[in-house]
C-alpha cells in the first residue's frame, strides 16, 4: 500500500534544483548537534520571513533534513504484521505534521516536538490498520486522545508526559489512562511456534495447558475486569453474590434490602451495562 498526500491530506516535500536545497548533499554526513542547529536556524527564518512561498520552501527544507529521524522512528515499529515502507511513509506525515505546527516561542528543541509527534502518528496508524485483536472503541478513541495530548504536553514540558499528567489533561481517571497505553502497540499475537527456552527445543505452543478450564474463560475475565472495576460498590456485590457465591435473587434481595423483582432489573441493567463496555 502507498500513502499518498491525497489521502492524508499532508504534501510531502517536492525535489527542487540544487541550488535552493541548502542541506541536500550534506545531510547524511551532520552531525545530531549539526543537524539540530541548522533546524533551528531554518525554523527561525521561518518565523521571520512574511513570505508564504519562502515559508514553504524553508519547512521543505527542514523535513529533508530530519527525514532520517522519522526513518529511525519507523524502524522501531518494524516486523509488527505492517509493511515497513507504509510506516516510514506514515513516519514521514508525521513529521511534516511537526514541522507545520512547532511553535519555536515555547525555546524548546525541534525533535523533543517532533519525535512523539511522529511516534503517535505512525501508533495511530497501526491502531486504525495494524489490530488483530480490536479492543474497545472506547479504549481506541481514548489512544487518539491520548496520542494528541501527549505531543502537546511533551512540547509544554520539554519531556515525555507522565499517565497522571495525561489524566489530568483529558479530565479521565489514570486508570483509565493506564489501561489504552496499556493496549497501546498490541498489534499481533506472538506466534505459537517461536522457540522458547535455554536451547530453543520447545515452542511456546507446546507449553501451554490446553485441559484447564481456566483457558476457556480468560480472555473473557481480561475484557470484563476494567468494566467491573467502574461498577458501583452495590452493583459489583450483585454479580459477586450471583456469579461467584451461587445465591440466589431472593437471597441477594434479603442481604442488600431490594425486593426479587429490583434484584432482578438491577441484574439485567448490570449485565446490559457490561455489555456496551466491550462493544
Amino acid at each position: 500500500m502507498t500513502i499518498s498526500p491525497q489521502k492524508t491530506g499532508v504534501a510531502f516535500p517536492t525535489p527542487r534544483a540544487p541550488e535552493t536545497t541548502t542541506c541536500a548533499n550534506t545531510k547524511h554526513d551532520l552531525t545530531d548537534a549539526d543537524r539540530s542547529a541548522m533546524t533551528a536556524r531554518l525554523l527561525d527564518k521561518i518565523q521571520a520571513t512574511g513570505d508564504e512561498h519562502e515559508r514553504e520552501l524553508l519547512r521543505e527544507e527542514v523535513v529533508i533534513l530530519n527525514m532520517g529521524v522519522a526513518r529511525a522512528i519507523a524502524h522501531r515499529y518494524r516486523q509488527r504484521g505492517l509493511n515497513l515502507d507504509d510506516l516510514v511513509q506514515v513516519a514521514y506525515v508525521g513529521l511534516v505534521k511537526a514541522v507545520n505546527g512547532f511553535e519555536p516561542k515555547h525555546e524548546r528543541d525541534f525533535l523533543s516536538y517532533a519525535v512523539p509527534t511522529v511516534s503517535g502518528e505512525v501508533k495511530r496508524y497501526f491502531r486504525d490498520f495494524g489490530w488483530t485483536v480490536r479492543p474497545p472503541r472506547r479504549v481506541q478513541e481514548l489512544q487518539g486522545q491520548i496520542a494528541k495530548t501527549s505531543n502537546e504536553l511533551s512540547q509544554q514540558l520539554g519531556r515525555s508526559p507522565r499517565p497522571s499528567e495525561v489524566a489530568s489533561a483529558l479530565d479521565v481517571e489514570v486508570d483509565a489512562v493506564i489501561e489504552a497505553l496499556a493496549a497501546d502497540g498490541c498489534f499481533t499475537p506472538s506466534s505459537l511456534d517461536i522457540p522458547v527456552g535455554e536451547d530453543g527445543s520447545a515452542t511456546l505452543g507446546e507449553l501451554m495447558h490446553d485441559e484447564s478450564e481456566d483457558f476457556g474463560s480468560a480472555e473473557a475475565r481480561i475484557m470484563l475486569g476494567p468494566a467491573v472495576r467502574r461498577l458501583g460498590e452495590r452493583d459489583r456485590r450483585i454479580l459477586e453474590l450471583r456469579f461467584f457465591e451461587g445465591w440466589t435473587q431472593e437471597q441477594i434481595a434479603a442481604d442488600i434490602g431490594v425486593t426479587q423483582m429490583q434484584v432482578s432489573r438491577l441484574l439485567s441493567r448490570i449485565l446490559q451495562d457490561l455489555r456496551d463496555e466491550l462493544t
